[in-house]
């Protein structure tokens, strides 16, 4: 996903997982507990469900990398951050999951899963872009 806006401010925004609900469907609330642990709240075609994701990785302007700890659902993924131009940048997520039960598993089957991802991308290029710069910034490494 191309997003109007630098690569630090695109990072520097991504890296604030408490505003992840005012774009990713489904997410009710995130709490950040330190610098590599964040507690997630999700509600998914009506099942609630709570985990812990651990930051494996983490450079900015260029990657941050996770895994689930603990918790129903299992979970890795990876967003990375390429600047196009000084005003530009592609936004990539590769997100890897074991669907859990029938509804996932159909979900995933027929591509709900992947149009989900790619609409709360395009939800987060709406909001960044709307708002112009970056609600906060971790610059730290993992």
């Amino acid at each position: 996903m191309e997003v109007d806006v630098a690569v630090r401010t695109a990072y520097n925004q991504w890296n604030q997982f408490e505003t992840f609900p005012l774009f990713m469907d489904g997410v009710q609330r995130i709490e950040q507990i330190d610098d590599t642990l964040t507690h997630w709240v999700i509600k998914i075609g009506g099942v609630d469900r709570e985990f812990d994701a651990e930051i494996t990785g983490q450079v900015p302007d260029e990657r941050i990398a996770w895994v689930t700890v603990g918790g129903e659902t299992e979970q890795s993924g990876v967003v990375t951050f390429h600047p196009i131009d000084p005003t530009h940048t592609e936004v990539t997520l590769r997100l890897d999951f074991d669907p859990d039960g029938l509804a996932e598993d159909i979900e995933d089957k027929f591509g709900f899963i992947d149009r989900k991802v790619t609409g709360d991308l395009k939800r987060f290029k709406k909001f960044i872009e709307e708002r112009g710069t970056e609600s906060g910034a971790w610059r730290g490494e993992v």
